[in-house]
Parts: C-alpha cells; sequence; structure tokens
C-alpha cells in the first residue's frame, strides 16, 4: 500500500519546468548549480512561495564544486513545514533526479513522520520513477529529523533497485565519483552482488 504525501509534489528538471506552469503550483523549491541562470520559466507560473538553494549535485567535497550543507538542508526543512494540505509543491534541480528527490524525501519524511523510512522512499519512487536522492543531502538530513539512520539505510534499497532496472547507471555514477553511492548499492565491479 502506498504512502499518498499530505499534499501535492511534482518533481522535475529544468527542460520539464514549461510543463508545470498552469498546474497550480503554490510553493517552489528551486536547487540550481552555483552560478546558472534562473530559469526563464518561472515567468509563465502563477504567485508562488519560493526557496532558491544552489549547490553542486556532488556527494564529496572538491575545490571545484559547492556542495549541499547543512545550512542548505535546515532551509529546505523550515520551508517544507510551512506546506500544508492543499498546497501543490515543486521540487525541481537540473535534471529532476538526485537533488530534487533528496529534497523530497527529506521533506515527505518531516510531513510525515509515523511513516517508516522506507514508506517514505517507496512514495518518492512512485511519484518520481528515476530518483537516485544525493546521499550527501540524506546523510545531514536523517538526524535532523530523528530518523536515527533510517533514511539513508533505505537509499540502499533504492540505489540497488535501480542499478538492477538501469545496469548503465553505475558507470555513470562511477564518472561522477559517486562511489559511495554505489557501494550503497552492493556494486562491485560494475554489477550488482548477490548479497543484499
Amino acid at each position: 500500500m502506498h504512502m499518498i504525501a499530505p499534499f501535492g509534489i511534482t518533481v522535475c528538471g529544468i527542460e520539464e519546468l514549461d510543463l508545470h506552469g498552469t498546474a497550480g503550483i503554490t510553493h517552489v523549491l528551486s536547487i540550481l548549480d552555483p552560478d546558472y541562470p534562473v530559469p526563464e520559466a518561472f515567468a509563465g507560473f502563477a504567485a508562488h512561495e519560493k526557496l532558491e538553494l544552489r549547490f553542486n549535485d556532488v556527494i564529496e567535497p572538491s575545490p571545484t564544486t559547492l556542495p549541499p550543507n547543512e545550512s542548505h538542508i535546515r532551509q529546505l526543512l523550515d520551508f517544507g513545514r510551512a506546506i500544508g494540505p492543499g498546497d501543490n509543491l515543486l521540487v525541481h534541480c537540473h535534471a529532476g533526479v538526485s537533488r530534487s528527490t533528496a529534497s523530497m524525501a527529506l521533506i515527505l519524511a518531516q510531513a510525515m513522520p509515523q511513516h517508516s523510512a522506507a514508506e517514505v522512499l517507496a512514495e518518492v519512487l512512485r511519484i518520481r520513477g528515476r530518483a537516485w536522492p544525493n546521499l550527501r543531502m540524506v546523510e545531514m538530513g536523517d538526524p535532523m529529523l530523528d530518523r536515527g539512520g533510517a533514511l539513508v539505510a533505505a537509499l540502499h534499497g533504492v540505489y540497488r533497485s535501480q542499478i538492477v532496472e538501469r545496469p548503465w547507471l553505475a558507470a555513470e555514477m562511477e564518472r561522477l565519483g559517486r562511489s559511495r553511492e554505489l557501494a550503497a548499492a552492493g556494486v562491485a565491479g560494475g554489477s550488482v552482488s548477490s548479497s543484499p
């Protein structure tokens, strides 16, 4: 049985924003790379509450990137607390796969504390089937939500199922420096191991 989010949620990438301008969006969480311009598609949206966060989609610090930090996570959780029944939240990042789905997982976990981490992640996948939530973001948000590591643990299953369904993701995530996520999925040598 699927958990149903307590408010409307849409997750998308920048190229999909034009599809949602007339969808009755009341709140927008916009996650962009540090130097990326504000998407022009927002000019077609009705008035809405908006939080814009800027950081790169990375899980390890490097000299050339700005990784998500605890301040970013606190801001998105604060923003999420103002969203209630009847509202429609749109969360986007560049591709609608990693930063946006991690944000959605944390906002849902906060809004529905009675639901398990596995149920929260199942809802994320129901809403955005190709989700690959950013591990660093969930690692920071889990203790803020008093989840005791359960959200991070539930991500392992998400990564594993995505690699099984989309094997090419293993090489792509390795190329992007996200080997910790692959290790969580049980990926060794480019394939998913038989042990859970």
